[in-house]
């Protein structure tokens, strides 16, 4: 679609703002705060990763219970299953084995698959028909681009480089999400064992804005409505948020998680494989810190997503934010702890 037809896409949706809440799977983007999201005229965004099917279907009617307006579903594509050789494993058990003993964790057991599925996951996506369904890692394949835009469903990719945008653009996507360096959680390339291109966005917004002739969506870094402004000036038609959003009442971001994001003023992040195997950037914590150091021990993506999905959940648990991935921004600024309707109101101040 050309982009005289497809700029007005977030008009079209009905939204009052042009602001996705990004989709944070794994705990943050909880029914509520994505019926809140596009209660108040943004773009609501459930993060269905790792959600089977009927997780997903169920999330979509809470959502309908709560709102009749738009949101969204987003996915991770999926790459071939990597092959975790014995001693890989072994090494990755051995590193980790001080953590489990601490937490009172049994040995792990790991096998494949490390992931949903995600023809199914997609299936239901297809029987929700929400508004928008947007992708991350990669490009869409061609048979589920036909069948969402034959259900009607515009569909929005996912690139940290102006390449990954031509890619996604020539591939017949409605719009590209531009996700800078500073953005929080999973990083987007679409290779999992690439470098990091670590783009920043005001960077890829320059280099995008002009031959990429789908709406182009920033993310990373955005925090304020000074933030809104500016990169909208720069010639993005949308913005996407994440991280100012996790200490808002409705975000089902875990006691934990929230206690360390608001006790850390600074918030010093940076990116990371150690919790998924994937490049995602976060809070600093011990187990960061002390993982990367064993840099021989962590699992491809999503083998090692799953390994450490124990020690998450019991750190958890214990109330302990030592051991969780704290997915957030280098975005600066106080949290807002109120309504997510109250900061989009804040974020699109006159």
């Amino acid at each position: 679609m050309s982009a005289a037809t497809d700029s007005n896409l977030f008009q079209k949706l009905g939204l009052k703002h042009p602001l996705i809440v990004a989709p944070m799977a794994g705990g943050p983007s909880s029914s509520d705060l994505v019926a809140a999201a596009s209660a108040a005229g943004a773009l609501g965004a459930m993060g269905g990763a790792y959600s089977n099917a009927a997780a997903i279907e169920a999330f979509a009617a809470q959502v309908r219970q709560r709102t009749d307006k738009p949101f969204s579903i987003n996915l991770f594509i999926p790459h071939s299953i990597p092959d975790v050789a014995p001693d890989q494993l072994e090494r990755a058990v051995e590193a980790t084995a001080g953590y489990r003993e601490e937490l009172q964790l049994p040995p792990p057991q790991l096998s494949a698959p490390y992931e949903e599925d995600f023809d199914v996951q997609f299936e239901a996506v297809l029987r929700i028909k929400p508004a928008c369904f947007s992708f991350v890692f990669g490009l869409l394949p061609a048979d589920h681009i036909r069948a969402a835009k034959k259900a009607g469903i515009p569909l929005i990719g996912t690139a940290t480089t102006p390449e990954e945008a031509k890619a996604l653009e020539d591939s017949g996507v409605d719009a590209v999400t531009l996700q800078g360096f500073e953005a929080g959680g999973h990083r987007g390339i679409f290779d999992a064992h690439a470098s990091d291109p670590a783009i920043d966005l005001r960077d890829l917004l320059a280099q995008s804005v002009g031959k990429i002739r789908v709406p182009l969506i920033a993310a990373g870094g955005i925090m304020t409505a000074s933030d809104v402004r500016a990169v909208l000036q720069a010639g993005a038609q949308a913005v996407q948020v994440g991280t100012a959003f996790l200490a808002c009442a409705e975000a089902g971001t875990s006691a934990p998680y929230r206690v360390k994001l608001l006790a850390t003023p600074e918030r010093r992040t940076r990116t990371t494989r150690v919790f998924s195997g994937r490049f995602a950037r976060g809070l600093e914590n011990r187990f960061m810190d002390e993982m990367e150091t064993k840099g021989a021990a962590i699992l491809p993506f999503p083998a090692q997503n799953k390994f450490t999905r124990d020690i998450r959940g019991a750190s958890t648990a214990k109330g302990s934010a030592d051991f969780l991935s704290l997915w957030a921004g280098t975005g600066k600024g106080e949290l807002w702890q109120g309504s997510a309707a109250a900061l989009i109101d804040r974020l699109f101040e006159q």
